[in-house]
């Protein structure tokens, strides 16, 4: 399995309309495409949500992702979530042993 680390910012006074959405949109979504959700975390007195977004499937991860992010149910998530992200950044990972 591929994991990835997704440090985002999130804006001001947002964080709980993100996790709800996060939780209610994204996550079901990310399943049905392949994906696992490894964990969630906030950081203690900031506004950073980060997670681990891990994924085994049959394509690479750059060909899970374009079709994730190029599914009609994606594109149609009105209002997006991605709208609380203030700053994010995403980093692939590999095993160190």
């Amino acid at each position: 399995m591929k994991n990835q680390l997704r440090i985002y910012t999130i804006k001001p006074g947002e964080m709980i309309a993100w996790i709800e959405e996060w939780n209610s949109q994204l996550v079901p979504l990310r399943k049905r495409f392949g994906f696992e959700v490894v964990g969630p975390w906030t950081i203690d007195g900031e506004d950073r949500f980060v997670w681990i977004l891990g994924y085994k499937g049959p394509k690479s991860w750059a060909e899970a992702e374009a079709a994730y992010y190029g599914s009609p149910e994606r594109k149609a998530m009105s209002p997006d979530p991605a709208r609380h992200i203030a700053a994010q950044e995403h980093h692939l990972m590999s095993p160190a042993i």
